[in-house]
């Protein structure tokens, strides 16, 4: 009986085991599709699993040379795919990777603290509506729960009140502040001139250029909100979780937006 129950707890812990290392290589491989590392990451899965096989029918020479290779590697792997990792370990990190997850969901360290922003929505549209007039191309990033510091680095820092007019200026064609993103945080342009992750997705249309691929990549990331003009169309797009959201009029926008900073 003792034995039985040995192999049955066995069995449901291989299982587990099995479960987590195919989640693990899934999100590995939706991190690198689309991108020139997933050739190299398919041929590193090729290599490791020839190591187990070469080792379980105990060919020695193999398994020490591919063993060797397989543990200095993981230096250089490191390294070559550090803007991966990265990443990687953002969206584990993220809370929108944790409501996305419903197993997740629950567990406090990972979907974070919650907070009621008190950034104004309705500058945000009104400065877009205009911009859109005039087709003024633009990046408006709202921060939520998810702290953008790190993004804040790849830009120049700033502290300024939200207001149309500011949002306005800042995305002048002339003005040297126009070119990336701004980051907006509870009424506070924290950052002008951010450069954002650009996502890989192959289902973005062609029509759409660098502005809404960095929205996708960051909202993808992270649970940060993206306010994007077209400087070709002049059309107005708002993404969240890596997902264009469809409004009507600006109205329904600002509904939008006021329900998702809540």
């Amino acid at each position: 009986m003792d034995v039985l129950k040995s192999l049955l707890d066995l069995n449901i812990l291989s299982i587990i085991d099995i479960v987590l290392v195919a989640i693990l290589l899934y999100y590995i491989y939706k991190l690198l599709k689309g991108t020139v590392a997933i050739n190299i990451f398919i041929g590193i899965v090729i290599l490791y699993f020839f190591s187990f096989l070469v080792k379980n029918l105990e060919m020695r020479m193999l398994s020490i040379i591919l063993g060797g290779f397989m543990s200095t590697g993981i230096i250089a792997l490191i390294v070559l795919f550090q803007p991966e990792v990265r990443k990687f370990l953002l969206m584990l990190g993220s809370t929108n990777f944790a409501k996305k997850n419903k197993a997740f969901k629950r567990l406090q360290f990972l979907n974070g603290s919650t907070k009621k922003s008190t950034t104004d929505a309705v500058p945000i549209v009104k400065a877009s509506n205009s911009m859109s007039t005039s087709k003024t191309g633009a990046l408006i990033i709202i921060e939520r729960n998810t702290n953008l510091d790190f993004l804040v680095d790849t830009g120049d820092k700033m502290n300024i009140n939200l207001t149309q007019a500011i949002i306005e200026t800042i995305f002048l064609k002339n003005s040297p502040l126009h070119d990336g993103a701004i980051i907006i945080s509870d009424n506070v342009i924290k950052a002008t001139r951010v450069i954002l992750p650009v996502s890989n997705q192959r289902e973005i249309p062609s029509h759409f250029g660098l502005r809404h691929r960095a929205a996708i990549g960051i909202s993808e990331n992270t649970d940060a909100l993206a306010i994007v003009v077209s400087e070709e169309t002049g059309q107005v797009s708002y993404i969240k979780n890596g997902k264009f959201i469809i409004f009507e009029d600006s109205k329904e926008l600002t509904n939008k937006l006021e329900s998702d900073l809540v």
